[in-house]
């Protein structure tokens, strides 16, 4: 008679550590899983068209290329020792500071007063809101161009002044004003942007504390100022930055309109000679250092206006 075989030993229970382990480890791996699918193609584009290009600036700015008059030769950093006693590049820097204060200032200025009178209800203001906003979905060079009609010596602006008894202006022409002239056109295409943030700021102020503060007898200045500016600290973080890097990286305006000029370099920025340099003058090693200092100005400036603005978001 057959005996029954001995039962089997129930197994130990795992250990709570090591079944956590296990689900972290599951966790994990659906973590990478769903990376793989969704993130890896937006990594590839962004090192294809973004780390990939600096790199190879980088390599061409230790480099005297030329693709016409080779062969290509190693010169360490030459390069950056002849930019910064380079006359023209100086002066375009000079250049794409003014620009710079000018197009950060002026937009943001004028976009808050806008919005202010556009802050309320009804299709009327919903019409004049999509009527500055205009201007920003337009082409730069079909602004370039119309303004530049506009603001020729015999354009439709002298021959207005003409008919009250003024004397025309070289808006484009005159190296004093040219510089204000292209300025004025970028802020305003980038009016309509700035006027779309701080409605939006506006309207995300608590109704409730606007109450409160007329209540406790506030007038209309004294809630701007105390309530309604403060919370617009996000939005104006959002402007800056954003006119900041514009307006450094410029060149559309200036290629349509001035070409750089009157004169030598009186509206030539960093990038418009960046790309002279490295498509007309063919010097690609030196275009590329040219480009690195401005990427180190841009990130550096950006970097620390947002941070400034951001602390006042904190402080507030």
């Amino acid at each position: 008679m057959a005996t029954d075989a001995p039962a089997r030993p129930a197994a130990p229970p795992k250990a709570p550590e090591q079944t956590a382990a296990r689900g972290r480890g599951r966790r994990s791996r659906s973590h990478l899983g769903r990376f793989a699918v969704f993130g890896a193609p937006g990594l590839m584009v962004y090192a294809c068209f973004v780390l990939a290009p600096v790199v190879v600036s980088v390599a061409y700015s230790l480099t005297n290329h030329n693709p016409f008059s080779p062969p290509t030769e190693f010169v360490g950093l030459r390069n950056f020792e002849l930019l910064f006693r380079d006359e023209e590049f100086l002066q375009s820097l000079k250049v794409t500071v003014q620009l710079t204060a000018i197009l950060v200032i002026v937009p943001n200025a004028a976009g808050l007063g806008i919005a202010l009178l556009l802050d309320r209800k009804g299709w009327f203001y919903n019409a004049w809101r999509a009527v500055f906003f205009v201007p920003v979905v337009l082409s730069s060079v079909v602004v370039s161009l119309v303004w530049t009609r506009l603001l020729a010596d015999d354009g439709v602006v002298n021959q207005a002044l003409g008919r009250v008894g003024a004397d025309p202006v070289g808006w484009l022409s005159d190296p004093g004003l040219a510089l204000y002239s292209l300025a004025a056109i970028m802020a305003w295409q980038m009016l309509g942007f700035c006027v779309v943030v701080y409605l939006a700021g506006l309207q995300s102020v608590p109704g409730e504390l606007l109450e409160a503060a007329a209540i406790d007898g506030a007038g209309v200045l004294a809630r701007f100022r105390h309530v309604t500016w403060p919370l617009l600290a996000p939005a104006l973080t959002i402007n800056t930055v954003v006119l900041l890097i514009t307006a450094f990286k410029a060149y559309d305006h200036i290629q349509v309109i001035t070409n750089g000029g009157p004169g030598s370099g009186t509206t030539a920025t960093v990038a418009f000679v960046i790309l002279q340099t490295g498509f007309t003058a063919n010097r690609q090693g030196y275009a590329s250092a040219m480009a690195l200092v401005m990427l180190v100005i841009v990130a550096s400036a950006a970097a620390l206006a947002l941070k400034l603005l951001q602390r006042r978001e904190v402080d507030l």
